[in-house]
């Protein structure tokens, strides 16, 4: 009966290495990974890149910047609470 061989730690931890590089090497050529390829995107991108960069004349310096988080595709207003809370009333 053969013995198992075993794989050295550093060949697990280089093979690791290399698969978290190349995840992280998709995930920086694509900014929106999951997303088809439409116009939208396609608009969404192209507005970051131009606000983001210091030469560009639409640039947007960062204490002016804001930025709207939602978790469905509706945006709430900043204080969910009381947004939720008048639905909950109302509905």
């Amino acid at each position: 009966m053969m013995e198992p061989t075993l794989i050295p730690k550093r060949t697990i931890l280089a093979g690791a290495i290399v698969l978290c590089s190349f995840a992280l090497a998709i995930a920086q050529s694509d900014p929106l990974p999951s997303w088809t390829e439409t116009p939208s995107k396609k608009a969404i991108i192209s507005f970051v890149d131009r606000v983001t960069k210091e030469r560009s004349p639409d640039f947007v310096p960062v204490p002016e910047r804001i930025a709207v988080f939602d978790n469905d595709g509706t945006l709430w207003a900043e204080r969910q609470c009381i947004s939720r809370c008048s639905l909950y009333l109302t509905g």
